[in-house]
């Protein structure tokens, strides 16, 4: 049985997001379901959790400034933050993507640049296309997925990291300077990352983020089935 991987999208636009997710689940071995906010969202019946991207995070979870041009959704938030925290605890595999990484930040207590670009003097730009170069740090969980010391990534984010939350650690920055990667090492998998690899599918490097994912979430149901059948 192919383990069961939640997707978290927004009410918006899930509708156009989750097929390409579910996609790069299927592409890994995997199968996604589809979560969001208004909808029951039990860990117990899934086996690992990608956080999607999409709005911004409301900067009241961090101690920001509240900005009345950006677009917020309190109740997804709320439902994310409750993810994390409880994946964290129960150990269940998590890949975080563009706001899913940040989300994984913010929720272990870390905080948020609400424009990168701005705090790092650059131009913002978006695309979808692979134009970024991003470093990867040696001896990272995210080194050994994706096989290789850089890549190139889209860009389609207008928030990042600034400090960190509770047992993370940064894995990659792009040649700014900026986060574009983040880790738990003490957990089975928590990755987050600020592009969004289910468009770069075609490249094998991004399809190993689902590979992983979708691995790391057969390892934890294999032990959990292992540990009834010791108790039975």
């Amino acid at each position: 049985m192919k383990p069961v991987i939640a997707v978290t999208v927004s009410r918006r636009s899930g509708w156009r997001i989750f097929p390409l997710m579910a996609l790069n689940i299927w592409l890994a071995g995997g199968r996604a379901v589809r979560w969001q906010s208004g909808r029951a969202a039990d860990l117990a019946q899934v086996d690992g959790v990608v956080i999607g991207g999409g709005d911004d995070i409301a900067p009241t979870l961090y101690k920001g400034q509240i900005m009345p041009e950006v677009r917020l959704d309190p109740d997804r938030d709320a439902l994310e933050a409750d993810i994390v925290r409880q994946a964290t605890q129960q150990d269940v595999p998590l890949l975080g993507i563009c706001r899913g990484a940040q989300m994984l930040n913010v929720a272990r207590g870390g905080a948020l640049y609400q424009d990168a670009y701005a705090f790092y003097g650059l131009e913002n730009y978006k695309t979808v296309l692979p134009r970024k170069k991003v470093t990867i740090t040696n001896n990272s969980t995210l080194r050994r997925i994706l096989g290789v010391p850089e890549l190139k990534v889209n860009a389609l984010h207008s928030q990042s990291v600034s400090s960190l939350g509770q047992g993370l650690r940064v894995t990659g920055r792009d040649q700014s300077g900026m986060v574009q990667a983040i880790e738990d090492p003490g957990r089975r998998f928590a990755v987050g990352v600020q592009w969004h690899p289910e468009h770069l599918f075609y490249q094998p490097a991004h399809l190993n983020l689902f590979r992983a994912l979708v691995e790391a979430a057969r390892s934890k149901r294999d032990d959990s089935v292992e540990a009834l059948d010791m108790v039975g």
